[in-house]
């Protein structure tokens, strides 16, 4: 042992560069994982993102009018309660934007924002004693089309009618608001409260604990305090959680996928630069066997060596990310930031270096057990033939005067060797992670520009509930008087039983036969007929049937049984929905009447423009909301997919610099041979450079190929799982598929120029140590 650990310390001594090479190497690849991990964290759970910055509390407890306030203010003194937020008084009111209906709780609070709990603001600003207005949370915003600087009419529980701007919107670790469900979140200074909502003394209060797991303890503590019969409602944390948590599912799943891939690619890229230091030093090797080393001591030599640099560069960028990541400018740095206190950093920080280190300890021990059975006879090597016999294509192309460098580079990048093999893959595998990246891109592109290709053909939703609102031919007119209004579909949908009555399911008449609902019909056929319907994929695989079965359910009492014609992309409750037209329910039903408008714009039309139009003909009387698009919720992958395709690029041109080395060094014997031919040294540079251009042409080839299979396929399954359904998936233009191809042929020529002009004025000398 320790003539191997003197042998080991002697020979790092002996090849400083390339151990500092793949030290740095490992360091950075570590490091960038570990971004790319931290930017998933950030990205994929917003809630628990927004719970940590804002320091959320884990339970709020809303009062009735007749609550003590000093036993409101005695809740900061209950055991095991480490901040309280508030109490803000709070009163109910409805806002009115664009002709769109919300109903918020609006808090009274100051002019700073508080300590727990604190609303952090996306846009705008916080409350200013001048200004006043209100700050709106951003799922009540994003339902009012709300940005700062717009105005808001506000309704008290009066009636009366008031003006207010909107300062800001804020996000807050607390349950979205949903149309149909409990009322948003709106902050207000209090004598903005007292004039919208004079009489309000309702109050709201939010604990933070020390240990979450007293949760249930702690309610029981303040429901005692203020007295059972003065709390309205409870609100937890976990049902925050629960609800966004829905949302998020999809974006983990996709980054989970990306993650492991990054670093599977980022293990082989380690493990090659240490096979090739290996290869390298097979003249060391068979010195030691000649002075009596054993094949199980060469083995424990590299293996230790070589684990003590993975093991060195992956403390390296793990420190680095650590101490330094949250200094990064940019929303990287903020994502390191944040993630160093999201639940599972200290697991993420362990375990990614610690897989990595596994990965290439595996890789590792595979080339230091080939490194044991190189002969310690040199002469045996030198016997064997060092390449393929040039090939009959070859001879041809070098008959009819093809430059010499592209039939050598040829040749040499495509030896028939399963190393070739190996290498292609390895440099291929990045090109692939980076192609299903982009095969990601695009679909949240199509999503955005394209909803009607995912499901969401119709841009607003329109509903006449209100009080003097238009009715029959009166609002159709009126509906379909805007110029960019293209169709108008009416609907209705219904809670439906499923078979057996062990759950329901969402039925919805869309559309009426003579003006057919635009479904996405991926699958099969559009329900053209009576009793015909299409099913999203959540349906079909709640009910275990296809495309072509008949289902029953129970509707009210009375059954419907339809004939399920296709396979619809359904965004909406998790896939489980079963789509017909009107008139297929109105047979069931003659009484049955519209519940909403689906409207369908024209290309290039302003969904808020139209609302306001609307709105203004109908004088408020419409109920008008933007219909969902699932990009909203996969928004911020964007900047993961970003910073993914850097880091997948960073492995690749790690896994490159490895290749080009290697490649250089084995066809150093070569270069005698072609200098005794009147090969010039600008000849032999451009060889070396072609065969770095073919290896990489061929990898690019195969990884953008396979990547636009994979990319598609992994998607459809994503979409799948959801409920959505396969056949989401949009690969990217050609000409960026072809750009990424070039990119990686030009950066392997432009990283072999030097190492190839180098190499080609080497002044060699036909000794023993060449030709190892």
């Amino acid at each position: 042992m320790r003539a191997t650990l003197r042998w080991a310390h002697a020979d790092l001594r002996a090849h400083r560069g390339q151990s500092v090479f793949v030290v740095l190497a490992s360091a950075g690849i570590i490091g960038s994982l570990l971004l790319a991990v931290a930017l998933f964290s950030y990205a994929a759970n917003p809630w628990q993102r927004i719970f940590t910055q804002s320091d959320g509390a884990h339970v709020w407890l809303h009062t009735r009018a007749a609550a003590d306030t000093d036993a409101l203010s005695g809740l900061s003194d209950l055991e095991g309660v480490a901040g309280v937020s508030g109490p803000y008084r709070t009163g109910k009111a409805t806002l009115e934007s664009r002709g769109v209906r919300a109903s918020v709780s609006l808090r009274a609070t100051g002019t700073r924002p508080p300590d727990v709990a604190r609303p952090l603001v996306t846009e705008g600003n916080w409350l200013d004693a001048g200004a006043g207005g209100v700050v709106l949370e951003s799922s009540v915003a994003r339902v009012l089309w709300a940005e700062p600087g717009d105005s808001l009419t506000v309704k008290g529980p009066d009636g009366a009618s008031h003006t207010l701007r909107v300062a800001g919107v804020a996000e807050a670790a607390e349950p979205h608001y949903r149309p149909g469900g409990e009322p948003g979140i709106g902050w207000v200074l209090p004598g903005t409260l007292d004039q919208v909502a004079p009489r309000s003394s309702s109050q709201s209060v939010g604990l933070r604990l020390n240990d979450p797991a007293d949760l249930d303890f702690t309610v029981q503590q303040a429901v005692t305090l203020l007295g059972a019969d003065r709390v309205a409602e409870v609100t937890k944390w976990q049902q925050a959680r629960a609800e966004a948590g829905s949302d998020d599912r999809l974006l983990g799943q996709l980054f989970a996928v990306f993650g492991l891939g990054a670093l599977l690619a980022a293990a082989l890229a380690a493990s090659g630069a240490i096979g090739a230091r290996i290869r390298g030093q097979l003249r060391d090797i068979s010195i030691l066997k000649a002075i009596g080393f054993t094949p199980g001591q060469v083995v424990r030599g590299f293996l230790l060596q070589h684990l003590a640099f993975a093991l060195l560069g992956v403390a390296l960028g793990t420190a680095a990310i650590a101490v330094l990541g949250s200094r990064i400018p940019g929303r990287i740095g903020e994502a390191a930031g944040v993630w160093q206190d999201l639940p599972g950093h200290t697991a993420l920080m362990i375990g990614v270096p610690s897989g990595a280190v596994l990965l290439i300890a595996a890789a590792t021990t595979l080339a230091a057990w080939r490194a044991g059975r190189v002969p310690p006879v040199p002469m045996a090597r030198s016997a064997l033939p060092s390449a393929s016999p040039m090939t009959g294509l070859g001879r041809r192309a070098l008959g009819l005067r093809v430059p010499p460098a592209l039939v050598l580079g040829w040749r040499a990048a495509f030896p028939r060797r399963a190393r070739t093999l190996l290498t292609v893959a390895r440099l291929a595998l990045p090109l692939l992670l980076i192609t299903v990246a982009l095969v990601a891109w695009s679909t949240l592109d199509v999503f955005r520009s394209r909803p009607a290709d995912m499901g969401v053909p119709a841009a607003l939703t329109v509903r006449a509930e209100q009080p003097g609102s238009p009715s029959g031919q009166q609002l159709d007119r009126a509906l379909t008087a805007p110029p960019a209004v293209a169709a108008v579909h009416p609907g209705v949908e219904v809670a439906a039983l499923v078979p057996g009555q062990t759950g329901t399911i969402t039925l919805r008449g869309l559309g009426t036969a003579t003006s057919p609902y635009p479904f996405t019909v991926v699958e099969g056929r559009a329900a053209d007929g009576p009793d015909e319907a299409v099913a999203g994929q959540g349906l079909l695989d709640l009910l275990d049937v296809r495309v072509g079965d008949w289902v029953r359910m129970t509707v009210e009492g009375r059954p419907q049984i339809l004939h399920i014609v296709g396979r619809s992309i359904e965004p909406e409750a998790g896939g489980r929905v079963i789509s017909t037209t009107v008139d297929t329910l109105a047979e069931r039903d003659p009484a049955l009447r519209p519940d909403f408008y689906h409207l369908v714009l024209r290309p290039g039309a302003d969904p808020r423009a139209v609302s306001d139009s609307l709105a203004a003909a109908a004088g408020g009387a419409l109920e008008i909301r933007e219909t969902p698009n699932p990009a909203d919720r996969l928004e911020p992958a964007r900047g993961v997919i970003a910073t993914l395709i850097g880091v997948l690029a960073l492995i690749g041109l790690t896994e490159l610099l490895t290749v080009i080395g290697t490649g250089v060094r084995d066809r150093g014997r070569d270069l005698l041979a072609l200098k005794a031919i009147g090969l010039t040294p600008r000849h032999i540079s451009a060889a070396i450079v072609t065969t770095a251009g073919f290896t990489a042409l061929l990898a690019a080839a195969l990884g953008t190929g396979l990547g636009v299979l994979s990319g598609s396929w992994l998607v459809d399954i994503q979409g799948r799982s959801s409920g959505m359904g396969a056949g989401i998936a949009h690969t990217p233009p050609a000409l960026l598929i072809a750009s990424v191809a070039a990119g990686a042929v030009l950066g392997a020529v432009a990283a072999a120029a030097l190492p190839a002009t180098r190499a080609a004025r080497r002044r060699l000398a036909d000794s023993l140590a060449e030709t190892l």
